[in-house]
């Protein structure tokens, strides 16, 4: 009796201390705003280290709408719980954080709580930037600080009840926000720990990089198995790459430089403005993030590697192939497809013969992944070529639904021995409904 009176007594403890503790931060305190900035004590060097660590962390593509070049928000991000527009933080004092201390932006970095004691969505990513060293974080507040105030009034959200209601963040916090500094990998060497760190905090990789739960939190078991962001499936990284020939180091530097790689094709949708703000930040940096990738990625022999690109390679059609696929058992769509393909997309996508031209079909993510999503949206709106790629651009080939959905059906057939994929007519709708990105 006295053990189940101890037990319920520890029960009953545990459940004040929690409810306490949950209620405390549901309306947490503002932190009082400056009057103005003080930026003498702000170093040059910090300055520059902000600039370099925000380029990693590709803030700009997030808080700087089209048409602008300053970080004033008013971007929206699609979510399945509606759209939230980013904010601005430029050092306007009005509609910016030009009245927000270091401690209040510290505060927002880690806990995902604004000055004012707003609750932040996680679609600003605090649960990766709370892994950062206050050097940096410090670096980032001072590089923000110097920028051009920009008046900007924040964009209200478009939210469904209840995700409208800021304190029910605190109880998403308590289940998944788990704040608390990176920890070196102590079998990685000082170059891999680097990477390592810049790409699971500022960087934030593994926000898209990885599947979330229904309640949008980054699911701790799948990290880095693959996601999706803005109308796009971002593929999974590392030991849980799909890809037909695995990444090697080469492979990670020439994709984060210059968005292409030779045997994994070019970056695309989300991915390209990443790339382009990886191309101008530290190339030390961006090596390290090559560095831990390929760390993490089990190696391929290299006869294996060989042997998977000329496997992958013997699937690309010559100019003159028949498109009524002669002596081929396949279905009626496959064969409209394979005209359609003949029609608009054999002249770029052919057997290969000079590295200017596009990578073979089945090395690509696109053609590989579990759905059509990628490949529609290429075919529908083009690929605009990241910076570090300039020529490789592809252009939006107009198809009908059905041609669209023909077509995935014979790329799918012919470059990959994968599944085929379903329900073609419906995504095909999809994407042609669906606004470019």
């Amino acid at each position: 009796m006295k053990r189940w009176r101890l037990v319920a007594g520890v029960s009953v403890l545990a459940i004040i201390v929690v409810a306490g503790a949950y209620a405390a931060n549901v309306f947490p305190a503002e932190i009082a705003p400056l009057a103005a900035v003080d930026r003498d004590g702000f170093s040059d060097d910090r300055i520059e280290a902000g600039e370099n660590l925000a380029k990693i962390g590709d803030c700009s593509t997030c808080h700087t709408p089209r048409g602008s070049r300053a970080m004033q928000g008013g971007v929206g991000l699609p979510t399945p719980f509606g759209t939230i527009y980013s904010t601005n933080i430029t050092p306007d004092p009005e509609t910016g954080i030009g009245t927000w201390s270091y401690a209040a932006f510290e505060r927002a970095m880690r806990e995902g709580i604004a000055r004012d004691g707003t609750h932040l969505y996680p679609a600003f990513p605090y649960d990766h930037f709370a892994g950062m060293t206050d050097e940096d974080l410090l670096a980032v507040y001072e590089y923000l600080m110097v920028q051009d105030p920009v008046v900007a009034p924040a964009v209200a959200n478009e939210l469904s009840f209840p995700f409208s209601l800021r304190p029910l963040l605190a109880g998403w916090k308590l289940l998944f926000h788990r704040p608390a500094p990176f920890a070196p990998n102590p079998e990685f060497n000082d170059e891999e720990n680097r990477g390592a760190y810049l790409a699971e905090t500022v960087g934030h990789c593994a926000a898209c990089h990885s599947p979330r739960n229904a309640l949008g939190a980054v699911r701790a078991s799948a990290h880095l198995g693959g996601g999706e962001a803005e109308g796009w499936l971002i593929p999974p990284l590392g030991a849980a790459s799909i890809s037909p020939v695995a990444w090697d180091l080469d492979d990670y530097a020439d994709y984060l430089f210059d968005g292409w790689s030779e045997y994994h094709s070019i970056a695309a949708g989300p991915m390209t403005p990443v790339v382009d703000n990886l191309y101008e930040a530290e190339e030390d940096d961006v090596y390290a993030i090559a560095a831990w990738l390929a760390r993490i990625t089990p190696p391929q022999d290299e006869a294996e590697r060989e042997a998977r690109i000329a496997e992958v390679a013997a699937r690309d059609l010559p100019e003159s192939f028949d498109p009524a696929l002669p002596g081929q058992d396949v279905s009626d769509e496959i064969r409209r497809g394979a005209q359609v393909f003949k029609d608009g997309c054999l002249r770029c996508h052919k057997e290969r013969i000079a590295d200017s031209q596009p990578v073979s079909l089945g090395l690509t993510y696109a053609v590989n992944a579990h759905a059509p999503t990628n490949l529609m949206n290429a075919v529908v709106h083009g690929i605009q070529p990241p910076i570090g790629s300039a020529t490789r651009r592809m252009e939006a080939v107009t198809l009908s639904e059905p041609d669209l959905a023909a077509v995935a059906a014979f790329v799918r057939w012919q470059f990959t021995d994968l599944p085929a994929w379903e329900n073609l007519p419906a995504q095909a709708a999809t994407a042609k409904a669906a606004p470019a990105h």
